[in-house]
C-alpha cells in the first residue's frame, strides 16, 4: 500500500441539474472558484465538465471551457482532467472538442457503452429552475451512453500525439476486459489509471463485494503494479465506497458530479467540503493526500507546462 492517496474531485459533471442543488457550480466563475477551493482542500486532480452559463445545461464547447480553465491552471498546481464523456446526449466529436483544443495532462475515458439513467430523481422534484432539466432527467430512461470500441480507439488515437493520459472509467466488469483489449493492442500503456465506478443505474451496483471483485479482476488482467486504481460511487454510496477503497490501498474520487450530499439528508455546500471530509478520513487511517506533483509521478503524466492553457 502506498502512503499517498490521489484525491480526484469531479466538480460539476453532466447528470445532476441546477434544481437538484444550489451548490452545483454552473457558471465559469462558480466552476473556477470551486475547483480552486477543492485543490486547496487537498484534491490533486480536478475533473471538469463545462455547462452553459445561462442555464447550466451540459456543453462541450471549448469556448466555455476557456472561460474557466486558465484561472484554474494559473491559481493551482492541480492536474486538470477534462471529460471526454461529456453527456450521453452529445456526439463523440462534441465530447472530445475540449480535450483536442487544450491537450490536458489527463482525460476521462469511458470504457464501454451502457444505459445511463437518473430518471428516478424526477419523482422528488416539483419545480424545476430551467426548462431543459425535466425532459433531460425523465428521458434518461432512454439514454444509451455510446462508447464503442471504434469510439474508444478514435479517442485514444486522436490524443496519442499530445501526451495526454486517461482516467479509464469502468462502470462494470466488462469494461475492465475492454481496457485489457486496448492494453493488448498497445493503445494503453502502463502506468495507467483505472477508475472503478459503482451505483450508476445501468452500471454495476454499489455492493461492497462488487468493489472487491472489480479490484481482483483488474489485478488479474493487468498485474499488480502496472496501474493506479481509484473508486467513485454515486449518491449515498460515495463516502462508504471511497473509504473502503482507501482501506484497500486505492485512490479516491469525490465531488458534486458524483454526489450532491455530504451526509445522509444533508446537501453538500461545496466540492471542497467533500474533499475536506475524505482528507479527515484518510488521516485517521494514517494515509496522506498526494500532492499534484506526487500524483503526476504516480500516473506518469507529462506535466503542467505541456498543456495548451
Amino acid at each position: 500500500m502506498q502512503d499517498k492517496v490521489i484525491i480526484s474531485c469531479a466538480i460539476t459533471g453532466a447528470m445532476h441539474t441546477p434544481t437538484m442543488s444550489d451548490a452545483l457550480p454552473i457558471t465559469p466563475e462558480q466552476i473556477a472558484a470551486q475547483s480552486i477551493a477543492a485543490a486547496n482542500a487537498g484534491a490533486a486532480v480536478i475533473h471538469l465538465h463545462a455547462r452553459n452559463p445561462a442555464n447550466g445545461e451540459p456543453t462541450g464547447s471549448p469556448e466555455v471551457y476557456l472561460q474557466f480553465l486558465p484561472q484554474i491552471h494559473a491559481a493551482t498546481d492541480a492536474v486538470i482532467n477534462l471529460t471526454t464523456g461529456g453527456s450521453p446526449t452529445m456526439s463523440v466529436a462534441d465530447r472530445l472538442a475540449g480535450a483536442v483544443r487544450f491537450k490536458p495532462e489527463l482525460c476521462s475515458l469511458n470504457m464501454g457503452s451502457m444505459n445511463f439513467a437518473i430518471f428516478p430523481a424526477a419523482k422528488r422534484i416539483k419545480q424545476w429552475k430551467y426548462p431543459w432539466e425535466e425532459p433531460y432527467v425523465r428521458n434518461s430512461d432512454d439514454f444509451i451512453f455510446r462508447n464503442t470500441f471504434r469510439d474508444i480507439a478514435f479517442i485514444l488515437e486522436t490524443m496519442s500525439d499530445s501526451g495526454t493520459k486517461f482516467e479509464h472509467e469502468c462502470y462494470d466488469v466488462g469494461h475492465l476486459y475492454s481496457l485489457a483489449h486496448f492494453v493488448d493492442r498497445g493503445l494503453v500503456k502502463p502506468p495507467f489509471f483505472v477508475q472503478l465506478i459503482f451505483g450508476i443505474l445501468g452500471g454495476i451496483g454499489a455492493d461492497h463485494d462488487n468493489l472487491m471483485f472489480m479490484k481482483q479482476t483488474a489485478d488479474r488482467l493487468f498485474g499488480v503494479g502496472t496501474f493506479q486504481w481509484s473508486v467513485l460511487a454515486a449518491g449515498r454510496h460515495q463516502m462508504p465506497f471511497v473509504t473502503q477503497a482507501a482501506l484497500l490501498g486505492g485512490n479516491v474520487r469525490v465531488g458534486l458530479e458524483d454526489s450532491i450530499f455530504i451526509e445522509r439528508g444533508r446537501l453538500a455546500e461545496s466540492n471542497a467540503e467533500q474533499v475536506h471530509k475524505i482528507v479527515r478520513i484518510l488521516k485517521e487511517m494514517g494515509r496522506e493526500p498526494a500532492t499534484a506533483t506526487e500524483a503526476r509521478a504516480l500516473l506518469g503524466l507529462k506535466g503542467k507546462d505541456r498543456v495548451l492553457l
